[in-house]
């Protein structure tokens, strides 16, 4: 590949940052908070093209007697242009059922408001539930959002995917589902359920963590949301 196709090549790559990281398509990849560096990164990758180019016509001369690249080479473009065009899907229940909780004890236990019901991220709850033993929730009227996975023996679980960094570290963080449970379970559906802390538990199946329950008391379907990975979890 010449340098013209490189720089082109560059072009895109920082384009394609560029336009998820001004977008909600980089929470596909990384965590929020990154979203700072990637335009950054864009930037640069643009920067560093416009200035290969400015630098080849400068050299004008030599590129007359530069020999010719496969044109193969160009088939680097298309995983950029799928970053374009094609938002890909986050993990689901698929990855979830496949790993084991990733749930550890959280550092501290942060005050809660007198909302009710009590909105807490599925991390929040899973981790008051298991090492604070519901101290902190139990009595109260919980609403978590996660999407569902259904064990091998049908156990339920509404699930959301946590992140590090990004996607590529996603594990999943589980709470059992009990109580007035939907009587059909579609995998990958986005719910919302109001419920109250049990103390019931189960092992992960997979690495033998400890996923808590929560008894439904009502259960909605709702839209997967813009980002659908939890940024709560510190692992």
């Amino acid at each position: 590949m010449n340098r013209q196709a490189q720089s082109a090549v560059l072009f895109l790559l920082g384009a394609s940052l560029l336009h998820a990281g001004s977008t909600d398509l980089y929470l596909r990849y990384v965590k929020q908070g990154l979203r700072p560096l990637v335009l950054v990164a864009g930037a640069v990758l643009v920067a560093a093209a416009v200035a290969t180019v400015w630098y080849e016509r400068r050299r004008g001369a030599e590129r007359a007697h530069s020999h010719p690249e496969p044109r193969v080479s160009w088939l680097l473009v298309l995983p950029l242009l799928a970053l374009i065009l094609v938002a890909p899907p986050a993990l689901g229940s698929y990855s979830a059922t496949r790993a084991g909780t990733a749930l550890q004890e959280p550092l501290a236990y942060p005050r809660l408001p007198a909302t009710d019901p009590l909105p807490l991220s599925v991390v929040d709850y899973a981790g008051r539930a298991v090492y604070d033993h519901g101290r902190t929730v139990r009595g109260r009227r919980i609403q978590l959002t996660g999407f569902l996975a259904v064990d091998r023996d049908g156990t339920p679980y509404l699930v959301r995917m946590a992140l590090n960094c990004c996607a590529a570290d996603a594990q999943p963080v589980k709470v059992a589902l009990t109580g007035q449970v939907p009587p059909v379970l579609q995998p990958d559906t986005w719910l919302r359920v109001t419920g109250t802390y049990t103390p019931r538990r189960a092992e992960d199946p997979v690495n033998g963590g400890p996923i808590p329950f929560i008894e439904v008391t009502e259960a909605k379907p709702v839209a997967e949301p813009t980002d659908p990975y939890d940024e709560s979890w510190n692992g």
